[in-house]
């Protein structure tokens, strides 16, 4: 390209200079270079050999990289309706940015939605609804091992790693946290300092990098851990088993992108590529797995200890129960990632194909540790496409205990779905490390909005439990959400999927459980 210009720029110039030698207007000057350009833009798409519709269609041949190029703006903003984009349809996108801006929230005119289509769900309302609780209800995170137990809001902010977002969003983001009492998950990038200024509640999330805890060979450096996590503002420490966007992946980050900044966080030489490998070093067996849990409580002053994942093999999650109940302690929350996660960019196959949804992750999740006789002990966050108060209700119907968001916060800061997240070039600042863009986002004006949206999306789902005839979520049942099976059926949850009995493993395995619990095995990953 480069070469290009200064050809064209050298025959403009020849081109001036002999009209001015022929005494010439200069306006012939001008209506020849737009000629002699296309003329030249022609020519070098016929003898290049990159592309054959430039060969056989040269210069109209560009209209199509044009189209090409802008088409996910022009299927977002005038081709989709308001219920069917992806990954956020419009009416998500909608509903999330008028509360974080606070403004009115609500819809004429009834559904857009087939009701009647299957899949279709909905939440069943009660003949005697009751009030609205004043305050939200929180969770207490922290087992009979942990010492210094915490209040988790309903919905909190998902794992971002500083990185990934730029410190702009994180700062908005903890601020907003901050303000509203909710908690802020760091992702595996380390504990920076856009993290801990604004001072909000943080849940410190240690992946298989060991990002600012690591040694210089990449291994966990427990007194490094211990000396971060004692931190006033962690109130929580998690291990990252996997991802939703990309279970079973390591991931890699370019030198180029490794500044003085992130190389201080995450304890990482500058300018070199970064590897985070798919495997933990820490542990290799679900006995390990689970006695490393309780080795990170004892390191961070007995504060609230949990992993998250996106689950894969039952047997496999089985054999941690076994761990938990031979090894006779247990994490203080479990969070799991629906395979429809998506803040970490992944290659297609994975984002795809690769994982539970978080459904079926949950209902597996809850019930081994109902079965197991555990579940009593060991809190569940649900993390995947959380947007609205409906999708809170669904997931805590569905055995979690409170939520936590990413896209939909990245949203209430400004993100407007363009999915360049993996290209440094995000138009609103959210997800790049370049200053000129991320100065495009205002922490003062977006911190407000994450406080707002937490707040009205919480007060959202407290007003669909309330119509439900519940005001605390443990009372919400099974029955209470139901899923068209066709346009002439449809079936509770209760009736859909099988519920455990506490113990029930322990005593008598259903026998569609009984294989995965027999062969599931507490010294080995069995697959």
């Amino acid at each position: 390209m480069t070469r290009m210009a200064i050809v064209a720029l050298t025959l403009v110039a020849g081109i001036a200079a002999a009209v001015a030698a022929v005494g010439l207007s200069p306006w012939w000057c001008v209506a020849a270079v737009p000629l002699v350009l296309l003329g030249l833009l022609g020519t070098a798409d016929l003898v290049q050999r990159r592309h054959s519709v430039l060969r056989n269609y040269p210069v109209l041949g560009h209209a199509r990289f044009l189209l090409e190029r802008i088409r996910p703006e022009l299927q977002q903003y005038f081709v989709e309706r308001n219920f069917d984009g992806r990954p956020f349809d419009r009416d998500v996108r909608t509903i999330v940015y008028e509360r974080a801006k606070g403004t009115d929230a609500e819809q004429p005119y009834g559904t857009e939605r087939d009701v009647y289509e299957p899949g279709y769900e909905f939440l069943v309302p009660s003949m005697a609804p009751c009030p609205v609780p004043k305050t939200p209800p929180r969770v207490r995170v922290g087992g009979p091992d942990c010492t210094r137990p915490y209040d988790m809001a309903l919905l909190n902010v998902s794992a971002m790693s500083f990185g990934s977002l730029s410190g702009n969003a994180i700062l908005a983001l903890n601020g907003g946290a901050a303000a509203g009492g909710f908690a802020h998950d760091t992702g595996e990038g380390g504990l920076s300092e856009y993290h801990l200024r604004p001072g909000g509640d943080l849940v410190w999330e240690i992946g298989t990098g060991y990002f600012g805890c690591r040694t210089q060979d990449g291994d966990f450096d427990p007194a490094e851990f211990a000396d971060k996590a004692a931190h006033d503002h962690v109130k929580c420490v998690s291990l990252k088993l996997s991802q939703g966007a990309k279970p079973g992946i390591g991931g890699v980050l370019p030198g180029a992108k490794v500044n003085a900044e992130i190389a201080k966080v995450r304890d990482v030489p500058e300018g070199r590529t970064v590897i985070s490998p798919p495997y933990h070093r820490v542990f290799s067996t679900p006995r390990e797995l689970v006695r490393f849990i309780a080795r990170m409580r004892e390191l961070s002053g007995g504060k609230p200890t949990g992993f998250k994942l996106c689950v894969g093999s039952r047997r496999q999650f089985l054999a941690v129960c076994k761990a938990m109940l031979e090894e006779g302690t247990a994490p203080d929350f479990i969070v799991v990632d629906g395979g429809e996660g998506g803040t970490g960019a992944a290659p297609l196959e994975f984002a795809d194909h690769m994982g539970t949804p978080l459904t079926e992750g949950l209902l597996t999740v809850h019930n081994a540790l109902v079965g197991a006789g555990l579940r009593d002990r060991i809190r569940i966050g649900a993390s995947g496409k959380i947007a609205t108060g409906t999708d809170l209700v669904k997931r805590l119907v569905q055995g979690a205990d409170y939520g936590n968001a990413a896209r939909a916060m990245m949203f209430a800061v400004g993100c407007i779905q363009a999915q360049r997240c993996h290209t440094n070039t995000c138009p609103t600042g959210v997800t790049t490390q370049d200053p000129r863009r991320a100065r495009a986002l205002d922490v003062r004006d977006k911190t407000p909005r994450v406080q707002r949206f937490q707040e009205a999306t919480v007060a959202g789902a407290l007003q669909l439990m309330a119509s439900m005839g519940v005001t605390d979520p443990a009372e919400l049942r099974p029955h209470m959400l139901r899923r068209r099976i066709d346009p002439y059926t449809e079936r509770s949850y209760d009736e859909l999927y099988e519920w455990l009995r506490p113990g029930q493993l322990l005593a008598e395995p259903p026998a569609a459980w009984a294989a995965d619990w027999q062969a599931a095995d507490p010294d080995r990953f069995t697959v």
